[in-house]
């Protein structure tokens, strides 16, 4: 059975936040003399600490309580914060699947949490043999589970019996859900009090520079990540951004179904290049695709100003490919034919 204080470390349980007088008066129309700013400019006042417009924004299109939403600088602080409220340094553990999204491991290093690494099957799927061997670790706290995962490009399946069967955090991380059929894990919230779910503006909502990650949680969690994160997270002029990109839903739509049509074309247009021998399925806004050989590939496009990701050192003689524009996908099956 999962309890959440025998989680979370001491120190975090007992800690007093950082509390400013903006967290005391909420109210706009004041001579604000409190925080030592600069009486003058644009961007003379710090932002909302705690991202409220944007939070109830949020809460109306996912249909999520408001207290059940963290706003982060990233998804990276969403993941980082998870392995500093939840992990001893230096004695509990978490676990991923490999290969995933690298900052899961460098994160751990940085925190001096141990990581252990349990490889995928051969179809990108949780091997729960291997699982089998570590979840009754009581040293073990988090999982994090990347669906759909980074490089491979696929929905996980059987997150749900790791929901059930851990007494630990399930970190899941949704930063590519947008482009796939399947179902956000948002709607199981209410079922698994052990469950986090992230996701992101950078992806989808185009908003890479703006630097804005999500969590999804009971409010018990997302009250833990209030306490940990800093005062003043995410800017005044990032906040607009996602604020403003969630007031355009017809523009998110367009541009959404815009690359999902483009990766139609890529996967189609792959398909007839001899130097790729597979196009691995994909519910991401890239694709993993296996070439003859992967490093001699990927320089070439790098001469030709085409720059792919190269993931030969984690899943052999691939590399993984972004859906861009109609102009950059023609550019680039144009750069592998002259390849060939």
């Amino acid at each position: 059975m999962f309890q959440l204080e025998k989680i979370v470390r001491n120190n975090i349980l007992n800690l007093k936040p950082y509390s400013s007088a903006r967290d005391e008066y909420t109210g706009k129309n004041a001579i604000f003399l409190d925080a030592n700013e600069n009486p003058f400019g644009e961007l003379n006042r710090y932002p909302d600490p705690h991202q409220t417009a944007l939070k109830e924004k949020l809460s109306s299109i996912k249909s999520v309580g408001a207290e059940n939403i963290f706003i982060g600088n990233g998804s990276d602080e969403v993941i980082d914060i998870a392995y500093r409220t939840f992990c001893e340094p230096g004695k509990d553990k978490a676990l991923t699947f490999s290969p995933t999204y690298g900052m899961y491991d460098v994160s751990a290093a940085i925190n001096n949490i141990e990581l252990i690494k349990i490889p995928l099957t051969k179809d990108f799927q949780i091997d729960s043999k291997l699982l089998n061997k570590y979840i009754d670790d009581e040293n073990l706290k988090l999982i994090f589970i990347c669906s759909p995962n980074n490089p491979s490009g696929n929905i996980l399946n059987n997150i749900e019996e790791v929901l059930k069967r851990f007494k630990g955090i399930v970190f899941v991380d949704e930063a590519y859900i947008d482009f796939s059929e399947a179902d956000s894990y948002l709607s199981k919230l209410t079922s698994y009090s052990n469950l986090i779910i992230s996701q992101t503006f950078s992806k989808a909502r185009g908003l890479a520079a703006a630097r804005v990650g999500t969590a999804f949680a009971s409010k018990e969690i997302i009250s833990l990540y209030n306490k940990v994160k800093p005062p003043y997270n995410v800017s005044k002029l990032n906040q607009e951004a996602a604020l403003q990109s969630l007031e355009d839903q017809q523009q998110f739509e367009h541009n959404k179904n815009n690359i999902l049509l483009q990766r139609s074309f890529l996967q189609k247009e792959l398909g007839k290049i001899t130097l790729v021998k597979k196009i691995y399925p994909t519910d991401a806004n890239f694709m993993l695709v296996e070439v003859e050989d992967a490093d001699k590939i990927y320089a070439a496009l790098v001469n030709q100003k085409v720059i792919t990701r190269n993931r030969n050192a984690v899943v052999k003689n691939c590399i993984r490919i972004t859906v861009g524009s109609e102009e950059e996908n023609l550019q680039l099956i144009k750069s592998l034919k002259e390849i060939q």
